[in-house]
């Protein structure tokens, strides 16, 4: 399926701009706005794995970056710059891609960004969110806190998480799913870890995780379109 690419750039305020990579299917039918996590930038080769997955399935996506990336920062910019950011691609998204039903979410920081932007206020035209690894907590520190704005979101969303996840204890996050009910939904990848890596020995391989991953979020999308 013929896959248009292009670099662009996204206006966040009126002052800055942070780049854009925007993969748009011929036939597209949803598109997703992507945000990386908080090591590694919308180039990295799971965001491009991801996109190129899910453009091959007829959903174009928005890749961006945050702006401490941009400047080769080390350090992640604040919830309300990242939220800004998110916004900001949000809004790029519908101006670049009308009519397409939209999703949003992103890599673990970048999911937590949006699900935090989509509490405050709801992002225009999103209709689901999709997370690659919600980081519920930092590692070895279990904890919910980062999850008390979640009940607060309206539209449905789909935690994509692996079983050795060091960022989400698994039964800590199904106990804030079932706390959120029927819009939250779980997809686990068993022996899987926060960049779903498995190990050798455990009959899986990255590639087939890959694919697992963008199958599942696109049947989730067109499960959310199809109510």
């Amino acid at each position: 399926m013929p896959t248009e690419s292009h670099a662009l750039q996204v206006a966040v305020g009126e002052r800055d701009t942070v780049s854009g990579i925007l993969l748009r299917p011929k036939n597209g039918r949803a598109a997703y706005v992507f945000a990386h996590g908080a090591g590694a930038g919308m180039q990295h080769p799971f965001m491009e794995a991801i996109a190129q997955g899910l453009a091959d399935r007829e959903v174009a996506s928005l890749r961006f970056q945050f702006p401490y990336m941009q400047k080769n920062l080390k350090r992640p910019d604040s919830p309300a710059v990242a939220q800004a950011v998110v916004r900001a691609a949000v809004s790029e998204a519908v101006r670049r891609l009308p009519g397409l039903p939209l999703f949003a979410g992103g890599k673990s920081f970048g999911g937590r960004m949006t699900s935090q932007a989509q509490a405050e206020t709801p992002l225009p035209g999103v209709v689901g969110l999709v997370f690659y690894g919600f980081p519920l907590h930092p590692a070895g520190k279990p904890s919910v806190r980062r999850a008390d704005h979640l009940p607060q979101i309206s539209v449905p969303m789909l935690f994509l998480q692996g079983s050795r996840d060091a960022l989400a204890d698994l039964a800590l996050l199904k106990r804030v799913i079932a706390r959120i009910g029927e819009r939250a939904t779980l997809g686990t990848f068993e022996d899987a870890d926060h960049s779903f890596h498995v190990r050798k020995g455990s009959g899986h391989n990255g590639h087939a995780v890959l694919n697992t991953l963008t199958d599942r979020a696109v049947q989730w999308m067109m499960d959310v379109l199809s109510r």
